[in-house]
């Protein structure tokens, strides 16, 4: 499918490495999460970490979501392509003094505490700048999301959110403070997750956690379950929405929502990762004793995940037809680690073919480096 659009979107002289986005899928994709949310009245605050791309932020934006913001620099890139201030959260483990002036000048929603010690210094920073920060704590509810060791957030080791054991100080604590208001909690276990059984478990244990914090009087305007829903890195093509319908009935089945009470969610991957693809060219096909290589003018300087995760990417080739053939497709970066799949059945790869990496949207060209004084990739757009 991705063979019959590129052909079409491809402008003379492209320049590879290159990201090309199916804006009509982004659209689609958010079409069918609006509707999703709609149906339950739930509100979405697009993780700008998977992508911040100024034209996929500006369409995202035009849909009246929100952004969950990670970094100073993703307030600014939010702010600039059009989300409203005061549809903004802000997590993160290490706010910066910076980043929370910069949060409470332009008023934003919410911030999702981490920490007793930020905590202080948000109270500290707003007294200084005469405001009162609305907050929601992160709760770490040590549970296995059973996804990629490197990307879940959600156990007590990790570093993210507040312990269960520590909120009682917490509280305590908050309860002191003039310049910071309590509104809700907020959790994010994991990315990738494809299981329904986890955020079901997510659903019990956080309204355990409200029926505890309304205990001591508290009021709990909202309740962020943050992101995490996986998509379909193998069919592309088959599945290229994620399954939002399961994924909000999980949730409206599970949790027990009091009145006027929102319920607020936080996807990146799900939204953008499927519209993405890495477009290479190949430079050489290098015939080794016990393997072929389809060596690529992209490294993992343009798609990291491969090598930092050992992600698999559904790879293809966009001018090859006929009979097909096994490589191993690498990249030309001085590292060993620098390799796409192995093993990868792709049509004949012959020199100047290009070579399209799937599902790349989420996760790609923002983690994008310039080790060995490598260019960032170039972007291309389809409507």
């Amino acid at each position: 499918m991705l063979k019959e659009t590129f052909s079409i979107a491809n402008p003379k002289g492209l320049a590879t490495p290159c990201y090309y986005y199916d804006i009509a899928l982004l659209r689609r994709t958010l079409h069918a999460l609006k509707t999703e949310l709609d149906r339950y009245g739930y509100h979405e605050h697009y993780a700008v970490k998977a992508n911040a791309n100024p034209r996929i932020l500006a369409e995202i934006a035009r849909t009246g979501f929100g952004a969950d913001c990670v970094s100073g620099g993703e307030i600014q890139a939010a702010l600039k392509a059009g989300f409203p201030a005061g549809k903004i959260v802000f997590a993160g483990v290490g706010k910066a003094d910076w980043e929370i002036n910069l949060g409470l000048e332009h008023d934003i929603a919410c911030f999702n505490v981490e920490s007793l010690a930020e905590l202080r210094v948000l109270n500290q920073l707003a007294a200084a700048a005469g405001k009162t920060a609305r907050i929601a704590l992160r709760i770490n509810p040590d549970m296995d999301a059973h996804t990629h060791e490197k990307i879940t957030t959600g156990k007590r080791e990790n570093k993210f959110g507040i312990n269960m054991g520590l909120l009682p100080g917490v509280f305590d604590e908050m309860a002191a403070m003039r310049h910071v208001r309590f509104t809700g909690i907020h959790f994010h276990i994991g990315s990738q997750i494809t299981d329904m059984f986890v955020f079901g478990d997510l659903c019990i244990r956080a309204n355990a956690l409200q029926d505890e914090i309304e205990a001591r009087g508290l009021t709990i305007e909202s309740v962020n379950f943050g992101g995490g829903l996986g998509i379909d890195y193998h069919q592309p093509d088959m599945n290229p929405i994620p399954d939002f319908e399961n994924f909000f009935a999980t949730f409206r089945q599970l949790v027990k929502q009091r009145p006027g009470q929102q319920i607020h969610f936080e996807l990146g991957r799900a939204v953008t990762a499927q519209c993405g693809s890495l477009i290479s060219k190949t430079l050489y096909m290098k015939e080794g004793e016990v393997k072929k290589f389809a060596v690529l003018d992209a490294g993992f300087t343009d798609l990291i995940r491969p090598a930092m995760y050992g992600a698999y990417h559904r790879i293809e080739n966009l001018t090859g037809n006929g009979k097909t053939d096994v490589y191993d497709v690498v990249g030309p970066i001085c590292e060993s680690s620098d390799v796409f799949g192995q093993d990868v059945e792709l049509h004949e790869i012959r020199r100047n073919d290009l070579v399209a990496i799937r599902s790349a949207g989420a996760y790609g060209e923002i983690m994008a480096s310039q080790y060995n004084c490598r260019p960032l990739p170039n972007v291309c757009f389809s409507d």
